[in-house]
């Protein structure tokens, strides 16, 4: 949801300056300050390709593209030097308009470039070429593409750099960190022992690690795989602790057991919630060396990588350690340049994968018609787990299982700091996607468009009756969809949707409202961002619930009973709060001040954030502190003693008051 935030200030209503044309490969360059909106008009047709970019030569700015009727498509703010990048697909035919948003306090310089203005291609290849033509430079991270089909690559191409330092290309055959892409391996991993009897998915997990504590309901391997253990996310916890993750803080494999072993209760029984936990996925890569008494990495190498003719994938145990030939990962700074942050540390299971666009078909094909493995075990891998309420969570072992279109997909999404992976495949039509890059802001679930462009399948013909033209929408129709959603994996995220006249709108827990613009009955877009929404129905009709669509998909279910009424604390409230806490668990301090009439939270290693009110006693973060939650609690004179701090997988954790 961060990237509400991150692009909110680019639809705001900001003074206009006289708008000039571009023109393609035709620069302009002009001075702007604080506050001010240059725009700039760009005629195009519908499906078209604008790319348009703005040199932050002395100024930081926002650059966003709106369509004839003035609607926002999208925004960027990557960073405050350097360029900014932008490329949207049209929709409707037309006078559009960039907008250059002036955010430095001080005034300077830029240069704006309408790079292209073209049709989409109809030819799948050239439109993937379209697609990726951001990442398609020599001055930046890049990308890579594979389709197949039928035991036939459709396209395998590499864009951009893979390294920049020694102007290394990515190709096709170029290994890359594929995230936690990575999870279905280990679920494999733990399969081939179940199928070699040495284990089995409902063993407890502290039959092979007696170190994790009893927490008085059996945790099994099972619950491992199906995020449902009730163990913290190791990643989430420790930034909650002050570790700076995308600065490259390491992170040992010993800690996921010390964490574990600190946790003073499971956040839910296992087996009750789906929870997507980078904790568990390690653990078991831990069961599978403890069992076959040797490294994940030569038990990967042995029994899966090489009869499957893997050879570019290997696991990389040791951040440090060469993997020959790979991308470097990159991330943009403060300046505007590129920089390495390396990979996750402890990442071993949940991912440590760096394999190749053709070693992913190998794979995929294999799961497809097994040569190693069971097919029984592909079974499980890929029939989602059901919790005790009847709610499918919609991912088996190490894998997501839905639909896009009318066809099954069966796919995983992955990121480390600065690298991207989508892995795409549809069983019934034997044919797959997978997109890597090593930019860390790069959207891979572009995977999907690819897939939708080469499998004709994915796009039924619509029918004159079935066809659904969102001017014709009857924004009444909306108020069935009207209430307020919490995210499943996330409770304290909630969506709240509301109808104004004819505005539909969203507002996520703790940030702007955003418009929707309705694609049939039941979903809709969010103006301005790469995000939709489906919201689904029983057999009576009834709303039950919505998914979201942003990278991988999120459900919410709906909230029951009225929404508490803002808080908004007196000064003379918020002063009880200040003070110093301490965590008994995460081993760290947490001072609140009060300042300027907010809370102000502070951690030694991360930036002061103001706190803003939400439920009563109940605060948000902002900036480093942007996740998280913190619910206080008082004693039975009414004296503040605690809060417990949350950020989606990773709750409750507690903050005793020291001061």
């Amino acid at each position: 949801m961060k990237s509400l935030l991150a692009v909110a200030l680019l639809f705001l209503a900001t003074p206009l300056q006289a708008q000039s044309t571009l023109a393609v490969g035709r620069p302009q360059r002009a001075h702007i300050a604080r506050g001010d909106t240059l725009k700039y008009g760009v005629d195009a047709d519908s499906a078209f390709v604008v790319r348009v970019m703005v040199d932050q030569l002395s100024a930081n700015v926002g650059v966003r593209i709106l369509g004839p009727k003035g609607t926002a498509i999208r925004g960027v703010n990557a960073a405050p030097r350097g360029m900014e990048r932008l490329q949207v697909e049209t929709l409707e035919k037309g006078a559009h308009q960039v907008h250059v948003i002036g955010l430095d306090s001080l005034a300077g310089d830029i240069v704006v470039t309408l790079v292209a203005r073209e049709a989409l291609s109809a030819d799948a290849k050239k439109f993937t070429d379209q697609l990726l033509a951001p990442w398609d430079r020599t001055d930046g991270p890049g990308a890579v593409v594979a389709v197949w089909r039928g035991g036939r690559t459709l396209m395998a191409k590499g864009y951009g750099m893979a390294n920049l330092a020694y102007d290394i290309p990515f190709t096709a055959t170029t290994p890359t960190n594929i995230g936690s892409t990575t999870k279905q391996f280990t679920a494999f991993a733990v399969m081939l022992l179940v199928e070699d009897g040495k284990l089995s998915l409902d063993d407890d997990v502290r039959k092979y690690i007696p170190e994790l504590p009893d927490f008085g309901k059996t945790v099994t391997v099972r619950h491992l795989l199906t995020h449902t253990t009730g163990y913290r996310e190791i990643y989430n916890a420790l930034t909650i602790a002050g570790r700076k993750l995308g600065e490259g803080d390491y992170v040992s494999r010993d800690e996921m057991i010390a964490l574990i072993q600190r946790q003073p209760s499971l956040q839910n029984a296992p087996g009750a919630e789906f929870n997507y936990n980078n904790t568990s996925f390690a653990l078991a890569a831990m069961i599978v060396e403890r069992i076959a008494k040797q490294s994940f990495s030569e038990f990967m190498t042995q029994r899966v990588f090489v009869p499957l003719g893997m050879t570019r994938t290997v696991i990389r145990t040791d951040r440090s350690s060469t993997v020959r030939g790979a991308t470097v990962g990159y991330s943009r700074a403060p300046n505007g340049d590129w920089r390495a942050l390396g990979d996750l540390a402890s990442a071993l299971g949940a991912g440590g994968v760096y394999t190749t666009v053709g070693d992913l078909q190998r794979w995929v094909e294999n799961l497809a018609n097994p040569r190693v493995g069971h097919k029984q075990s592909i079974a499980q891998m890929t029939t989602p787990f059901t919790l005790p309420n009847g709610k499918s969570t919609g991912y088996g072992l190490g894998l997501y299982v839905d639909s896009q279109g009318p066809v099954k997909r069966i796919q995983h999404g992955g990121a480390d700091l600065s690298h991207r992976s989508q892995l795409v495949f549809y069983p019934e039509l034997d044919a797959g996607v997978t997109v890597q890059s090593n930019d860390g802001s790069f959207d891979a679930s572009i995977a999907y468009r690819i897939a939708k462009a080469f499998l004709p399948e994915l796009t039924p013909p619509v029918t004159a009756s079935a066809a659904f033209d969102p001017r014709s929408y009857d924004v009444t129709r909306f108020d069935q969809f009207v209430g307020r959603y919490a995210l499943d994996a996330a409770p304290q995220m909630v969506l709240t949707f509301s109808r104004s006249a004819d505005s539909l709108i969203v507002q996520p827990t703790g940030q702007p409202r955003v418009q929707l613009s309705p694609t049939s009955d039941s979903a809709f877009t969010l103006r301005g961002l790469p995000a939709s929404l489906t919201f689904h129905r029983d057999a009576q009709g009834k709303v039950t619930g919505l998914t979201w669509h942003q990278g991988s998909d999120q459900k919410a279910s709906p909230v029951v009973g009225e929404p508490q009424k803002p808080w908004m604390p007196t000064a003379a409230e918020l002063t009880t709060f200040t003070g110093r806490y301490f965590s008994e668990e995460l081993e760290t301090f947490h001072d609140i001040t009060e300042k300027g009439g907010r809370l102000v939270l502070a951690q030694r290693r991360l930036t002061p954030a103001p706190l803003t009110p939400r439920a009563r006693e109940t605060f948000g973060g902002t900036g480093d502190f942007a996740d998280v939650t913190l619910a206080f609690e008082r004693d039975r004179n009414g004296q503040i003693i605690a809060f417990y701090a949350s950020n989606g997988r990773s709750r409750d954790i507690r903050f005793a008051r020291v001061r």
